[in-house]
């Protein structure tokens, strides 16, 4: 009985202690929890996952679509200032339209206010001629008379 026996002999009952204290089957048990929570830790993550895919494609739609209400946006703001430049534009003409209708009203009031008084001022030269044309043909009582006639005429018919 040599050394090697006895190795042997304390090889086998430690074997056969293990085995009784059923060492594998707890080490089996161990490996199958420790196998299951990795399981569940994977099938947690997997699912992690796909909600973060879910946000990041609802994400996206939410930019997509802002993008696109922005877009609509703008449009809209360009197309409401090309309106109020075209508003801006004819009511500027307009202005300018009636400015310019008044000023050539005023024109034409300043040019019959000009014709008339040069009528009146022609008529007024007319009658002192006219006059004075009389009192050197005609006597006292006949110059007075016709003058008075014709100076009644003339203003009749102006006024």
């Amino acid at each position: 009985m040599d050394s090697t026996f006895f190795a042997l002999v304390g090889l086998v009952l430690f074997l056969m202690l293990i085995a009784y204290l059923k060492v594998p089957g707890m080490m089996a048990k161990s490996l199958d929890k420790r196998a299951d929570n990795i399981r569940d830790e994977l099938n947690e993550a997997k699912s992690l996952r796909e909600e973060a895919q879910a946000l990041l494609a609802e994400y996206q739609k939410k930019r997509k679509e802002a993008e696109a209400e922005a877009a609509a946006l703008l449009a809209a703001a360009e197309r409401e200032a090309a309106l109020l430049t075209e508003e801006a534009r004819q009511k500027t003409e307009e202005f300018v339209a009636r400015r310019n209708a008044l000023s050539e009203q005023k024109i034409k009031q300043a040019e019959a206010d000009a014709i008339t008084a040069v009528k009146s001022a022609a008529i007024d030269i007319a009658v002192a001629a006219a006059g004075k044309v009389i009192a050197s043909k005609a006597d006292k009582p006949t110059q007075t008379a016709l003058f008075k006639d014709a100076v009644a005429k003339v203003q009749s018919r102006l006024n």
